[in-house]
């Protein structure tokens, strides 16, 4: 009789317990569904339209401290630069930085007469304004050079640069100049 009742009570407890789990899990799913169904996310700031019309390109001047090139980032409207990105590209480092601590390379005055490419190669075609850079500075043609060079290659189909003033070849500048890697 003893084992019959332990057996019954053990049953019953069985019971109580799976039946009770059961409701305790449902419970907690439902509570969690409940949280999920009706949220929706919200950003914290909707993309303008002006804002994915932009791409960021870095521009090579020169720092007025170290006389070094040094990049400066520039956000850019797309439609500005997707019919004639090496013209706005040079028209942006002929304008100077941004920066009180950087300076322009390229001398004052000097106009990009035209560009175009020839297969991996851009052609820049400047006034001879482009020539009146400082000669005295040790590394000013370097730096006038690389300045175009590295802003640039950024653009995929630029692999190098070619400089003529008024449409002529210059000797000064009779080399066709690519990235140092």
């Amino acid at each position: 009789m003893k084992s019959k009742k332990i057996i019954i009570i053990f049953a019953s407890l069985l019971i109580i317990i799976v039946v009770g789990g059961c409701f305790i899990i449902k419970y907690f799913k439902d509570k969690k569904e409940e949280n999920t169904i009706g949220e929706e996310y919200t950003p914290q700031e909707e993309i303008s339209e002006d804002q994915l019309r932009q791409t960021i390109v870095s521009l090579y001047f020169q720092s007025k401290e170290t006389g070094n090139l040094i990049p400066e980032a520039r956000l850019v409207d797309i439609k500005e630069i997707i019919n004639d990105p090496c013209d706005k590209l040079v028209e942006l480092l002929i304008e100077g930085p941004k920066s009180d601590k950087q300076e322009t390379v390229i001398p004052q005055n000097t106009k990009l007469n035209k560009s175009y490419m020839d297969d991996d190669c851009v052609v820049l075609d400047f006034t001879s304004d482009f020539l009146n850079y400082d000669k005295n500075k040790e590394n000013a043609k370097e730096n006038l050079i690389n300045s175009l060079v590295n802003t640039l290659t950024q653009l995929t189909e630029v692999n190098k640069v070619k400089i003529l003033i008024d449409g002529n070849e210059n000797e000064e500048f009779n080399e066709i100049y690519s990235i140092n890697k």
